[in-house]
């Protein structure tokens, strides 16, 4: 069946995050949700649910729901997990907290890498633990993608570094980590002794055709014990509002301590979360594969501005609606978010808040008419520094 796409929706009809930031003649292209109006078998399942059964008081995660992740994660991963392994939760960056109160102690410290989803950055602030932060090799001839400096992990991590904050795919660059990076990552993590919190949140977004998710707690056993992996439905189907994650812990004392930790911490589960991703992972793989056939559309239109664009560069990223664009040679000033929103009306994400000034993310997660419109008012911009 045919989804839609195309349609242009008032978001601030019922105030949106992403469409209230700025004033109303910016088109804004920053936090990561997308415009489009969810897959029809999730509205179907909340209408159903709401005039079927109109009470909504404290619940638990169904059975359904934990069968349904165990099933999209054999199909699509080839990853066996259990629904004894699934604690359910009110989102990723909660998550993230609780796993660094949970697991470490005041004065450990966390280890990310950068560029890096800005909320990685303040884990440690908020919760009494140093942050350790290693820079992505940014591409070169030889390596055409953002990688991993592995000297620089081993030049970073310390005595008192406890957990890895891993973020794969990548946000903001894209990449999809292969096997190889995935091994010497997980004997690096075994031979210091770390934990991992592994936001996979955009793993059922892979844009690059014939490109594959490996999750990290997959290649092994051991590296499988240390692993907290994050999952969500939230960003794939456009339900981040319904505030519905899970952590994947087949250490059954890790997950107990993790368990634990959410006591107190996290509110009950979102009733209407729970509906909205169940419907995904049973029915909704249709429409997310027609969706990311409009990211590749969006994409390659970006990708031919940035051909006109002297002084902008970007690696076309293997996974997310999310491209991480070079600005430092455009000739923008030291912030070039603020340029770009300052002349050309469009709200990007600023660099310098995943760590790497003279950078912007932009989303490319809205109808292609939009995404051109606002690189039309980007190009009168750049074409002119160029």
């Amino acid at each position: 069946m045919g989804f839609d796409f195309t349609s242009r929706w008032d978001r601030r009809l019922h105030p949106a995050k992403k469409w209230t930031r700025y004033a109303s003649d910016v088109l804004p292209l920053w936090v990561a949700d997308s415009d489009f109006a969810v897959a029809p078998v999730i509205a179907k399942a909340l209408e159903e649910r709401v005039s079927e059964h109109p009470l909504f008081g404290y619940t638990a995660p169904p059975k359904a729901l934990m069968d349904s992740l165990c099933h999209w994660s054999r199909d699509h991963y080839q990853w066996s997990i259990e629904p004894s392994w699934q604690q359910w939760l009110a989102g990723v960056v909660p998550a993230l907290h609780v796993a660094s109160l949970a697991l470490t102690a005041p004065g450990d410290e966390l280890l990310t890498v950068t560029p890096i989803y800005p909320p990685f950055l303040d884990v440690g602030k908020h919760t009494g633990r140093n942050t350790l932060t290693v820079p992505m090799l940014p591409p070169t001839e030889e390596v055409p993608r953002w990688h991993l400096d592995r000297e620089a992990f081993e030049d970073t991590v310390t005595p008192r570094t406890r957990m890895l904050l891993w973020c794969h795919p990548h946000n903001p660059t894209g990449r999809v980590f292969d096997r190889e990076e995935l091994e010497w990552l997980a004997d690096f993590v075994e031979r210091h002794d770390l934990l991992v919190c592994s936001d996979e949140l955009h793993c059922d977004l892979i844009v690059e055709e014939g490109g594959r998710h490996i999750p990290l707690a997959s290649l092994n056993a051991r590296i499988a014990q240390r692993t907290i992996t994050l999952w969500a439905a939230t960003k794939t189907f456009n339900i981040a509002g319904l505030t519905t994650a899970c952590a994947v812990i087949s250490d059954p004392h890790l997950r107990q301590r993790f368990r634990d930790g959410c006591e107190g911490l996290m509110p009950s589960h979102n009733v209407l979360g729970l509906i909205a991703t169940e419907a995904a992972y049973r029915e909704g793989n249709g429409w997310r594969e027609a969706m990311i056939e409009v990211f590749r559309e969006n994409m390659a239109l970006l990708g031919r501005y940035i051909e006109r664009w002297p002084g902008v560069s970007w690696v076309p990223q293997q996974a997310t609606f999310l491209s991480w664009l070079d600005c430092r040679e455009a000739g923008l000033g030291d912030n070039p978010q603020q340029a770009i929103l300052g002349k050309a009306r469009v709200g990007l994400s600023d660099g310098a808040d995943f760590g790497w000034p003279g950078f912007v993310r932009i989303n490319l997660g809205a109808p292609t008419a939009v995404i051109n419109e606002a690189l039309e008012r980007m190009d009168t911009l750049l074409a002119h520094h160029a």
